[in-house]
């Protein structure tokens, strides 16, 4: 029987057997959020890098033009980068284009979930669509919902985001085995159902209220949009590129 389980953090991976187990990665404000949008628009792909000296190697590597080059470190964005956030890239035109794409927490989870069997990569954006695939093409492995965090820390919106993951889980074909931090994702994922905009958990959530105080509502509101995306990107072990 499939197996679905939540870490709260991305460092919770360095105890995970992971070669035999589907990793799908949450970092909804906004490194996940970011990489599904710019790929639903027609990117080519989305190169995570660990920190800006490796990033910057990276564009050296390329065509010029051919590459954005995107990041932040703790919530500011980097000398020379452009913004990290998703309607900031897409703004910039990113069709034919590959991202390289360095950020606090949720690239490192990404390269941090490289030894799975299979990595993706979800957003509330592209929630169901990730779903789909996974019961459709992995139906008996386990699955561990990994929430980026931030620096070692719990993240809202994170859990927030595995919640609904896990609740599309419970509603697809199939028996499934959740556990205690699953099912609690998913407890809080419905009890926010239906709460108006300033009880949403990405709105209550720490660094919510810190991209709403820097003037990034509407960044927000593209991130807590749900599963309005029909794409579902893997990452390879290089790049994430769509499945």
């Amino acid at each position: 029987m499939q197996k679905i389980h939540v870490l709260l953090k991305k460092e919770e991976l360095d105890g995970e057997r992971l070669d035999s187990k589907v990793v799908i990665v949450l970092d909804i404000l906004f490194a996940t959020t970011t990489m599904v949008g710019v790929l639903a628009d027609g990117a080519t792909a989305v190169l995570p890098m660990p920190d800006a000296d490796t990033a910057l190697a990276e564009v050296a590597r390329h065509p010029a033009g051919s590459c954005l080059l995107a990041g932040e470190l703790n919530a500011e964005t980097l000398p020379g980068f452009l913004g990290a956030t998703p309607a900031n890239l897409l703004a910039e035109g990113v069709k034919g284009r590959t991202l390289v794409y360095a950020t606090t927490n949720g690239t490192p989870a990404v390269l941090a979930a490289r030894s799975a069997h299979a990595v993706f990569v979800a957003a509330l954006t592209n929630a169901r669509a990730v779903v789909d695939h996974v019961v459709r093409h992995h139906p008996d492995r386990t699955v561990l919902l990994v929430c980026a965090g931030s620096a070692g820390r719990f993240n809202l919106e994170d859990f927030y985001g595995a919640g609904y993951l896990v609740s599309l889980f419970r509603a697809a074909a199939g028996q499934r085995e959740y556990t205690d931090a699953a099912l609690a994702a998913d407890l809080l994922h419905a009890q926010g159902e239906g709460q108006p905009e300033e009880r949403h958990a990405l709105w209550l959530a720490r660094v919510g209220q810190r991209m709403r105080a820097k003037g990034l509502e509407s960044e927000v509101r593209y991130a807590a949009r749900k599963s309005w995306l029909d794409v579902v990107p893997c990452f390879d072990g290089e790049r994430v590129v769509l499945a």
